[in-house]
């Protein structure tokens, strides 16, 4: 009796966990320079769109299920966060240090915020938003981006997924530079140097053995307060090319699948739109209350983009 009632109470027990990942609900309120995020009344994060010192769009504050915030304060509060990088490490954030010559990663040129494509909204637990982008060098358009971006709230990790598509009437080339792809600065106690874990699909550990190498998917994350907390980015396996993160470890990582030559002093690479055509290029971003089983959520990134062909 006592097993069946042990037995009765654990798929009980069961059944409400899947019933609570079940009832995470995404939520938007936009304002005029950002979007706030939420599952279920509590702040996930803001997509902020127009800011006067950060020159492009960038997620900030991401937090995780269990409430705590895994990216870096933005700005860097003083006596807490290191200062440097401030307004180029907002938290999560897409760009490039060479992209026809002008440096978006640095602020030395601009992507301006063009109109939301589609309006965020919620579809069932999940929200979605598509936003497009202008790519401006001096007084020159290089090329837009149409992003489209998913948030799926599970208990197990927030994801979120972002799909863009880069083109232009005329040519224009991504060079060669560690600084570019999608970078993530987490949390100051989640940095390595803090005791915090950086790690990679094939178990290297630490800037030395990270930094560098392609990967299906690196990790950061430690603990703040004892509990929890971290990000994982996974470049889809669809994407041109494989990418090699660039990572620190001061609390920085990035997934990089331009810098060839940047990463392995091999051939210089300059991937080239003409004009007409278009990249994609797709990432998965997942903010945890625990590393878990890592491969396993992978292959749920994989499902996520599948999802979103």
């Amino acid at each position: 009796m006592l097993k069946l009632l042990a037995a009765a109470l654990l798929v009980s027990l069961i059944s409400v966990a899947h019933s609570n990942a079940a009832d995470l609900v995404v939520q938007f309120a936009q304002q005029a320079d950002r979007l706030d995020i939420k599952v279920d009344d509590v702040p996930m994060a803001t997509y902020v769109f127009r800011d006067d010192k950060i020159l492009r769009p960038y997620f900030a504050h991401l937090r995780a299920p269990n409430g705590l915030q895994a990216t870096r304060n933005h700005p860097p509060v003083a006596g807490v966060d290191a200062a440097d990088h401030d307004t180029m490490h907002p938290g999560l954030w897409l760009a490039f240090g060479d992209l026809s010559g002008g440096d978006f990663w640095r602020n030395k040129a601009k992507v301006e915020h063009v109109e939301f494509a589609s309006a965020p909204r919620v579809d069932g637990n999940n929200g979605t938003f598509t936003v497009r982008n202008r790519y401006v060098r001096g007084d020159q358009t290089v090329c837009e981006e149409l992003c489209r971006v998913a948030i799926f709230a599970r208990a197990s990790g927030y994801w979120i997924v972002l799909d863009s598509r880069f083109s232009g009437p005329a040519d224009f080339y991504f060079g060669d530079q560690e600084e570019m792809g999608l970078g993530v600065r987490v949390a100051t106690p989640l940095a390595v140097k803090n005791g915090g874990t950086l790690i990679n699909s094939d178990a290297l550990s630490g800037e030395k053995q990270v930094w560098g190498r392609q990967a299906d998917w690196c990790d950061y994350s430690g603990t703040i307060d004892g509990q929890p907390v971290g990000v994982t980015l996974i470049p889809a396996p669809a994407n041109f090319r494989r990418s090699w993160f660039h990572a620190r470890d001061y609390g920085f990582v990035a997934a990089n699948p331009f810098g060839r030559q940047a990463f392995t002093k091999g051939e210089k690479s300059q991937v080239v739109v003409r004009g007409g055509d278009s990249l994609r290029l797709r990432f998965a971003v997942r903010v945890h209350a625990a590393a878990g089983d890592l491969p396993s959520a992978y292959s749920e990134a994989l499902t996520l983009f599948d999802q979103r062909r």
